[in-house]
């Protein structure tokens, strides 16, 4: 394997380790910034890195049509476009081809799709993803795979995840290992145990660096969300770091981390920060509301960010109000501040051995301030 991955703690099923990659090391459990299109979105590379984050993660199909892995790999690859010298994470394009392309079709070597930005004419295969990866100069390289649409009948799933394992093969027949980089494989299947046992025989047979679980977090619920991890994590190799894609809430990345997941990426920190919602230790405000007009306390009072160490919430309700784009740059640096310190909480507790302690206690604190957005 390119990528060496350590465990250094176990407490029941919850793990912590360190991945060493040519970038630089990534404790995990690990929270990645989303950077779709080489930013991580109303936040400067200096602030990412301020809240402690290790690894962010870009994407290939938003590079690729602008403005193209080529000028990117011209221009020094993704960390220098960027400066993030740090690890990188790039989604292999599969779901935004799905979810964004205007006109799409499918075959077994891969997608034709329109561009969602101009409506040009693209063609995506597992070698072609995988070679815009290696132009970007990404760390953590995915395989190209469909996400499974939700709901799926179990034919369209098995359908789907036989598509998924061809091009995870052929991923893999197209990547070039180096020291320090790694290529991941993606476990489909829908909600169905069978199918997801199907698909991580699959891709432990091929043998990757990584191993993600793809297609959740698309409105099966939380509950089936467990339930889906609890069948499949099993079924993974030990050694090798684990990624759930796409998720999630504080709740969701608490119940995942029990059930042994190591990487984690979602919007909901960056969004949430544009749209005037925080999180902080007692649940989510909503700074639109009336009642911060007067609220001279800060966000979140042992919280080290910039934006609660030098602002109210009286100001933060103001800049939303107001319209002014300093709110959204706050509030997502608190957010994505409140994401890497959950994460550095949860590791330690999983070395302390304290882990089921530790997450009812967060649950407990954000049971009573829950808020609408």
């Amino acid at each position: 394997m390119s990528l060496a991955f350590t465990l250094t703690a176990t407490d029941g099923a919850a793990r912590t380790g360190v991945l060493q990659t040519a970038h630089g090391e990534i404790d995990t459990p690990v929270f990645m910034p989303v950077g779709t299109a080489g930013t991580v979105k109303a936040m400067t590379a200096d602030a990412v890195r301020a809240t402690g984050a290790h690894i962010v993660l870009g994407n290939t199909y938003h590079l690729m049509l602008r403005p193209t892995a080529e000028r990117i790999a011209r221009l020094g690859g993704l960390h220098r476009f960027m400066d993030w010298p740090g690890p990188i994470l790039t989604d292999s394009g599969g779901f935004q081809v799905m979810s964004l392309a205007k006109l799409r079709q499918i075959d077994a070597e891969g997608v034709t799709f329109q561009s969602h930005i101009d409506g040009s004419k693209h063609r995506l295969t597992p070698a072609r993803s995988i070679e815009i990866q290696h132009l970007l100069d990404s760390t953590i390289t995915m395989a190209l795979d469909e996400c499974t649409p939700f709901p799926a009948t179990p034919e369209q799933a098995r359908q789907s995840l036989d598509l998924s394992m061809r091009w995870a093969a052929l991923s893999k027949q197209a990547f070039t290992p180096r020291s320090g980089y790694g290529l991941f494989g993606i476990v489909q299947g829908s909600i169905y145990p069978g199918l997801r046992v199907r698909s991580a025989a699959a891709l432990t047979a091929i043998g990757f660096d990584g191993y993600a679980i793809g297609g959740l977090a698309v409105g099966e619920g939380q509950s089936a969300m467990f339930e889906t991890l609890d069948v499949t994590v099993p079924h993974l190799p030990t050694d090798r770091p684990r990624y759930l894609m796409g998720v999630g809430t504080p709740d969701d990345i608490v119940g995942a981390v029990a059930r042994g997941i190591d990487m984690f990426d979602c919007v909901i920190p960056t969004r949430s920060g544009r749209t005037a919602r925080a999180y902080i230790a007692s649940g989510t405000l909503n700074l639109r509301n009336a009642r911060f007009a007067d609220d001279a306390q800060p966000l979140e009072p042992d919280c080290p960010c910039p934006c609660c160490t030098r602002h109210s919430r009286a100001y933060l309700h103001h800049l939303f109000k107001a319209e002014e784009i300093l709110g959204p740059m706050l509030l997502t640096w608190h957010n994505v501040s409140y994401y890497q310190r959950l994460m550095h909480d949860l590791r330690a507790a999983i070395r302390a051995g304290r882990l089921a302690a530790h997450s009812a206690a967060l649950r407990a604190a954000w049971a009573p301030c829950e808020e609408s957005a």
